[in-house]
């Protein structure tokens, strides 16, 4: 996947002092010369707090023995971690001011520590498994950006198996080279031909290995200078904006490290704003907890919203799980409340301080620092921090000593609903091992999976995340299932009779920018009967070749029933669902009057075997055809249109 530059790298390295420089190119303790650290873009990087560095070294020692861990990571050492474009999720591991190695996320089997030679150099001299020994003979040629072939291995720890990560070493343990094993380790010591480690890390590189330590007090402390000018500019915004505002100002917490920033921000530019929390009921307990400790630790009144005791599992039955690609969940838990919080507290208006970022995103990117929000009527959005990165935000934390929510310390690195279908399999994992509320969640899918006569690969995968998954993850789901995610997320036990009703949530989308209506279905559709009608309402129809979707302009209708209607203007939208709506009607449940045949001069209806079928090549849109229809005026009437 590639990586996307979001803003500037500002971390840096004073190699004088060996230690971590915020953003400066002269470093703030000597006065040399800092060097930037060589990362992935965007490089939201953040600290490793001890969940992380303990995964880190478990997997080391798991992969390479027992020592490799704090081989790799000696006690006392700060870390620093950068999620890196991926699958699932990888994060590069950022040690003694250089990328020392990745750890990654991969379906199927999890956690893998990856190494480069930085890495592999520090684990080498105290390995016990997991090394292939190349014959000194091919040691140049390896270096030379070459897989180390069969001939050239002498021996080969016994436990290596296919496709196992592996570090490549001369027989007096050094290190020269990283990669995958592409043979067991007797086929390596015995074939004469063929590739044993296809390379990925090989280049000679000198050891970056530091005698110095730092507490973050002391980072944090070396760098105040940086952290106070942040602080200082973000101040004067806020209180420029808050002079020239017309309306209350407020800020809008969430309990993640960003608004909290922002809320802190508020505090030291002389403001006690209110404090807004939008209460989902998806939260993690240990969020609600963590925003309410908050307001009444620098005694600020709190303006909590919550969503309807049922606003998300009441209206599972209707539309199924959200997906990255349905967000439905946002319209019922997040915007509703929203807006009822605004309207309720501040009909007039309200200036709302907002923690977001632009290395977030390229949405975030792309947005101003001041914005009217498009979705929350009288709302305008300003954000203090638009240009920090995330370790501009921990820096500050660190310098305020201020409490955060837990589960950052717990592996994740943003905090959202417990159950959010953004989430990496990776956080599921976490969420899954960590909160109480999960096992409710994970009860409603296997229940789901289990009505729907889906198979187990549809929970295991977690691949109720999309409705259509993007193909980098049916790529690698059909590689390790030898199964086509079109047939794993089919519903074999969906109901396929009865009226049709269709459920509707619609306005703007806090998550995915833009007006769009998300509707259910109360059972599957027959897209392939459908693909022909929707020739009536637009020009670009197209089915998807694995029989799971079908598009119609800026519609798209699922085969279990799912429906989004996007749009620029919000009337457009419904406009266009309702009719996309009646046309299903027909296509479903005709009736076989032939009344839409009568009315169509162009004759592209006709009727066959009692219903009414249609050549897409002779019509021309004229929708003629959309006239009275007995199936249509006698639908199921709570369709909530």
């Amino acid at each position: 996947m590639a990586a996307v530059r979001l803003g500037r790298n500002h971390l840096r390295w004073c190699d004088a002092c060996e230690m971590l420089v915020l953003e400066t190119d002269t470093c703030p303790v000597c006065g040399g010369k800092s060097r930037e650290v060589e990362i992935t873009p965007p490089g939201d990087v953040r600290p490793a707090f001890q969940h992380d560095i303990d995964l880190i070294r478990s997997l080391a020692d798991r992969q390479f023995g027992e020592g490799s861990g704090l081989a790799l990571i000696p006690e006392g050492r700060v870390v620093l971690l950068n999620k890196a474009p991926s699958l699932d999720r990888m994060d590069e591991i950022i040690v003694d001011g250089c990328t020392v190695a990745t750890i990654r996320y991969d379906l199927g089997s999890g956690w893998k520590l990856i190494n480069r030679m930085q890495s592999a150099m520090r684990i080498a001299p105290v390995m016990t498994k997991g090394f292939v020994v190349c014959d000194d003979g091919a040691v140049k040629f390896v270096q030379e950006s070459k897989n180390l072939m069969a001939p050239g291995v002498i021996d080969a720890h016994p436990d290596i198996r296919y496709d196992d990560e592996v570090i490549v070493i001369t027989k007096d343990k050094k290190a020269i080279a990283t990669g995958t094993a592409r043979m067991t380790a007797s086929e390596m010591i015995a074939n004469d031909r063929g590739v044993a480690v296809k390379t990925k890390w090989y280049k000679p590189e000198e050891l970056h290995k530091c005698q110095k330590s730092y507490t973050w007090d002391q980072l944090v402390e070396n760098n105040r200078a940086i952290i106070e000018k942040r602080r200082d500019e973000a101040v004067d915004f806020i209180r420029k904006n808050v002079e020239k505002a017309t309306t209350p100002a407020i800020v809008s917490f969430s309990g993640g490290k960003d608004s909290l920033a922002t809320l802190l921000l508020t505090l030291d530019a002389g403001y006690k704003l209110p404090v807004l929390f939008v209460n989902t009921g998806l939260e993690f307990t240990e969020t609600v907890q963590h925003v309410r400790d908050t307001a009444k630790r620098h005694d600020l009144q709190l303006i909590e919203e919550s969503a309807p005791t049922d606003a998300f599992f009441g209206n599972l039955v209707h539309f199924g799980p959200p997906a990255k690609d349905f967000r439905w969940c946002c319209k019922t838990n997040k915007l509703g409340p929203t807006v009822g919080a605004i309207m309720k507290n501040f009909p007039d208006g309200v200036l709302s301080f907002i923690g977001q970022r632009k290395y977030e995103s390229e949405a975030r990117h792309d947005k101003g620092r001041v914005w009217v929000n498009p979705w929350t009527p009288g709302q305008t959005g300003a954000s203090p921090i638009q240009n920090w990165n995330a370790l501009h935000v921990w820096f500050y934390l660190f310098y305020k000593k201020e409490p955060y929510n837990v589960w950052y310390t717990r592996g994740l690195d943003r905090i959202g609903c417990f159950l959010c279908p953004a989430s990496d399999m990776s956080e599921l994992e976490i969420v899954a091992g960590n909160s109480e509320r999960y096992p409710q969640w994970d009860q409603y899918l296997t229940e789901y999976m289990e009505t729907r006569g889906l198979p187990k690969e549809w929970k295991e995968f977690a691949l109720w995340r999309w409705k259509n998954a993007p193909d980098s993850i049916r790529q690698e789901v059909q590689r390790i299932t030898g199964r086509e995610v079109s047939e794993l997320t089919r519903q074999t036990k969906a109901p396929e009779k009865g009226p049709l009703i269709m459920k509707v949530q619609e306005g703007y989308s806090p998550c995915v920018i833009g007006y769009s209506i998300e509707a259910a279905l109360s059972r599957p559709v027959d897209i392939h009967r459908l693909e022909g009608f929707g020739h009536i309402l637009g020009k670009r129809v197209e089915i998807d070749p694995t029989d799971q979707w079908l598009t119609i302009d800026n519609m798209t209708v699922y085969r279990e029933g799912s429906i989004i209607s996007k749009a620029a203007v919000e009337n457009d939208a419904r406009s266009n669902i309702d009719k996309l709506f009646q046309l299903i009607i027909r296509s479903e449940q005709c009736v076989g009057c032939s009344l839409c045949v009568a009315r169509c001069e162009q004759h592209a209806l006709y009727m066959k075997d009692g219903r009414v079928e249609i050549d897409p090549d002779e019509c021309i849109m004229c929708r003629s055809c959309l006239g009275p229809c007995p199936a249509v005026n006698f639908r199921a009437t709570d369709s909530d249109m």
